[in-house]
């Protein structure tokens, strides 16, 4: 049996997803076949097929694959003009020019695929920074008939997406936090409560030479100060000002680290735990710690499952993804 059918048998929304991940690779593949073709197109045959008008609604709904594709293939597309229509692509009927167009909310069909609120904010603010970046700066000066610059539009359509971002957020770190908090308790008082007890004479641990003892002690520290750690990145996420800014690398980026050092902390729980089981049975049962450890394992695997998937999205979403792989120029 491959891998593909045990994660197929093991979790059944894995041939969704791998279908899904497919049928998008497809598409753009054919997209780049596509854009192959549009120099050897004349102006009348681009206007024909309506290629205006699908970088327009591309830009306007968050299409990223798109509007990459036919830059990196074709860059000075986006700014073909011709004599009947000089300005249409600068400007649409309610005078909005392509930052505007970035600046509005993208549909649902585009922000569903993407987990919680706020990693959807970082994704809109992602899109609209990266616009800017690639436009003339004048673009960001013109008003729309409502008289919104850009920046303005885009804190208007995404006044609410931004509330449930920062709701978002909070529950998760409360979350994490309190999870957090118990484990670092738990590993301060075991630090005083040591496996084997105390020698009387001496006053030192009992088990002291013991390789187990040392794992334990060191697993112990770790636990304790990562965890320690992780409270106070999530007391930090929640005490932040929730900045429209904010969600796009600030907050994020204490997610990743609260998350990581809770992670970091619940594994060096387990060994803690799994070498103290050890250390007391080693000399009577001794083959009942084998089950225990392993038993141990289970809570770093629902962790692995529920949260690790999350802490993989932001870590990509963060500093493993440019939405335009192009130089960081702007267009005059």
């Amino acid at each position: 049996m491959s891998t593909y059918n045990i994660f197929q048998i093991a979790i059944p929304e894995f041939k969704h997803i791998h279908d899904a991940k497919l049928q998008h690779d497809q598409a753009v593949e054919l997209l780049k076949c596509i854009f192959k073709e549009i120099p050897k197109l004349s102006n009348q045959q681009l206007e024909t097929i309506g290629l205006d008008k699908a970088i327009y609604d591309a830009i306007k709904h968050g299409m990223f694959e798109f509007i990459d594709e036919i830059i990196e293939l074709y860059p000075e597309i986006i700014w073909r003009k011709d004599k009947k229509r000089i300005t249409l692509l600068r400007h649409d009927i309610f005078r909005n020019n392509f930052l505007h167009l970035a600046a509005k909310l993208s549909p649902p069909s585009r922000l569903d695929h993407i987990s919680g609120a706020a990693l959807q904010m970082q994704r809109e603010l992602q899109w609209f920074e990266e616009l800017r970046r690639i436009l003339p700066p004048k673009f960001e000066e013109e008003l729309n008939e409502n008289n919104r610059t850009p920046a303005s539009l885009f804190s208007h359509e995404h006044k609410e997406l931004m509330k449930e971002g920062e709701k978002w957020m909070k529950n998760n770190a409360a979350s994490c936090m309190v999870v957090a908090t118990l484990i670092s308790a738990v590993m301060f008082t075991s630090a005083f409560t040591v496996p084997g007890g105390i020698d009387e004479k001496t006053g030192s641990p009992i088990f002291l030479r013991s390789n187990a003892f040392l794992v334990f002690v060191i697993a112990n520290s770790l636990s304790l100060f990562s965890s320690s750690t992780s409270v106070l990145v999530f007391l930090g996420v929640l005490t932040s000002h929730y900045a429209e800014k904010d969600f796009l690398q600030s907050l994020p980026a204490k997610s990743i680290l609260g998350l990581f050092t809770l992670f970091f902390s619940i594994v060096t729980m387990m060994v803690a735990f799994g070498s103290a089981i050890f250390i007391t049975l080693q000399e009577r049962l001794a083959w009942v710690s084998i089950p225990v450890i392993i038993l141990s394992t289970v809570p770093i695997a629902f962790f692995t499952l529920l949260q690790f998937p999350l802490l993989i999205e932001m870590l990509v979403s963060t500093y493993c993804c440019r939405i335009f792989d192009i130089p960081q120029t702007k267009l005059k």
